[in-house]
């Protein structure tokens, strides 16, 4: 038994639940008469409740400090429950009608919540055994009519749904599928505002738009509250939010209410987490006591306020783009390690939260904290690999040969260092650079043969296409790459007929897949006979000369 907000009167209660049976009933009927006298300013003492309870006064010890009336009634509530809960109390020990909580409702014409709201305001309730045999919270009509006595106004405020005309019940219903369809705000919101609208009270417009709702499900104001979306839905939902668009207009086209709305999209973000792919570099310092508040003490923003070495000097042999690179200041040994734990245990602690993810019961705080740590992360990298952009740029210049351009080969280390800083354990005592300049080289090592291997297949598939291709004054085989090439032959492809063009582009491969077709089997592809296509290719060729180069296509005779 616990709850009690004066500790005596715990004990009380435990004595008297432990006490003769055929007393305990007299008990409970003595706190209810006791409720019905306490009043919130006054104070009574402990011998005065033990006392009207028992029918005896207490012996006398240490004096007590006296309870407040507001205080003295919630114990007092809270020892019938007590009390009852020791036996079974059936409700045929007591005269006149025993309501139960959704009974009672319906005799008032108001809704459950209703009545509990007026147990917090002094309702006095029982525990009684109902004549189906279940034990649940009970009214008697005795107290019932004493709270109505006490305030019969309000109560009477609450209840004018009986008084409701059909017109204005239809009223009521009009104006709340107004609102939600403007707005798709939520019942008691709806409630709110058309009982200052109309003069009636919260609760009769909430019972008036649920009871509709019941009688009519295919015309109700909330239809679609209790019917699930699927997974398409929510997507859309949740793309909208991401978008921009209000939750309101979300709740409004949807037909559900904000805070269905919102659940959904948690929803979503908890799916979301759930399927991304978090790696990271584990260490034993993640599990220490204290390993939070010891690794993240400081951040990359608190690193960059330390001591820089000098500024290098800028290569003048590069562009605007890349020599700004050389702003931003090199980590030093103790920056770059500190950077890489806290990188690797904010993942880790992500995970670990991620792990623990209910979509059945799903936090916003919860959600939240995990997408500050993935944030945080993603800071952390990004600021270590614009701290060694330069040594990508450093590689890429000494590999600069054949068809790839600066930008190019840049562009390519730059994702082997992105790499390079994911996989990167700082607990082996190298630096970043030595192991991503691995990466890198290594990268280069696969990434440039094969380029040139794929330039060499491209424009060697035949010998009138070489030709072709030395035709293009632009074309040179160490500054034009292999896009390029493919852009300026796709140019002038395209001023042939479709037939001319998907037969030069068959027979001499350049397609992706890069296979030359006989005319034989181009002759069966087109539904055609050999030598007509052998006529097409040779008109097509004459056509790319004029094209190509005019004033010397007598070379290609």
């Amino acid at each position: 038994m616990g709850g009690y907000q004066d500790k005596p009167i715990g004990e009380l209660a435990k004595e008297l639940a432990a006490g003769l049976l055929r007393l305990r009933q007299g008990y409970i009927d003595s706190a209810e008469a006791l409720m019905s006298v306490a009043k919130p300013p006054l104070s009574y003492p402990y011998e005065f409740v033990v006392y009207r309870l028992t029918g005896y006064r207490p012996r006398r010890g240490a004096p007590l400090e006296p309870m407040d009336g507001k205080t003295l009634r919630a114990d007092l509530q809270r020892l019938i429950f007590d009390i009852c809960d020791s036996f079974d109390l059936a409700v045929d020990a007591y005269q006149g009608e025993v309501f139960d909580t959704p009974g009672l409702a319906r005799k008032l014409h108001v809704s459950t919540k209703t009545i509990q709201r007026w147990r917090r305001r002094g309702l006095v309730a029982r525990k009684l055994v109902f004549p189906d045999g279940k034990k649940r919270i009970a009214f008697l009509e005795s107290s019932v009519e004493a709270f109505a006595s006490q305030r019969s106004q309000r109560l009477l405020r609450s209840a004018r749904f009986s008084q409701l005309t059909d017109a204005e019940r239809a009223e009521i219903v009009h104006r709340a599928n107004r609102i939600v369809a403007r707005t798709g705000s939520r019942l008691h919101e709806v409630s709110r505002h058309l009982a200052r609208r109309m003069g009636r009270a919260v609760e009769t417009i909430r019972y008036t738009i649920r009871g509709h709702d019941r009688e009519n499900p295919a015309d109700a104001v909330y239809r679609q509250r209790d019917v699930p979306l699927g997974d398409q839905a929510k997507e859309i939902i949740y793309r909208c939010f991401l978008h921009g668009v209000p939750v309101t207009s979300l709740a409004g086209r949807f037909g559900r209410t904000r805070g269905s709305i919102y659940r959904i999209i948690n929803e979503m973000r908890a799916r979301q987490l759930l399927g991304r792919e978090i790696d990271y570099v584990y260490n034993p310092q993640f599990d220490l006591p204290g390993a939070e508040e010891m690794i993240l003490g400081r951040g990359p923003e608190e690193a960059a306020e330390a001591p820089q070495p000098p500024r290098p000097r800028t290569p003048d042999d590069l562009p605007p783009y890349l020599k700004s690179l050389y702003d931003v200041p090199l980590l030093r040994p103790e920056e770059e390690r500190q950077l890489f734990q806290q990188y690797n245990y904010v993942k880790y602690r992500a995970d670990q939260l991620r792990r623990k993810l209910d979509l059945n019961r799903i936090r916003t705080s919860q959600l939240r904290r995990i997408e500050r740590m993935l944030v945080r992360a993603e800071t952390i990298k990004n600021w270590i690999i614009r701290a060694n952009l330069r040594l990508v740029v450093s590689i890429a210049k000494k590999h600069l040969r054949g068809p790839q351009t600066l930008f190019e080969l840049i562009s390519d280390g730059n994702v082997s260092l992105m790499r390079a800083v994911e996989k990167f354990d700082y607990a082996r005592g190298c630096k970043l650079s030595t192991y991503a300049s691995w990466a890198i080289m290594k990268n280069f090592a696969r990434s440039v043969p094969k380029e040139r291997y794929l330039l060499d297949r491209f424009v060697t598939g035949a010998d009138e296409m070489l030709e072709l291709a030395a035709g293009m004054g632009s074309y040179d085989p160490h500054a034009t790459s292999l896009s390029e090439l493919r852009e300026s032959l796709e140019a002038v492809l395209a001023q042939l007929t479709s037939r001319e063009r998907s037969i030069i582009v068959y027979h001499y491969g350049l397609d992706d897949t890069g296979e030359s077709q006989t005319l034989d089997k181009l002759s069966r592809r087109l539904g055609i006979s050999k030598e007509r296509v052998r006529q097409i290719e040779r008109r097509a060729m004459d056509k790319l000369r004029t094209l190509l180069q005019p004033d010397r296509a007598d070379l290609m005779r």
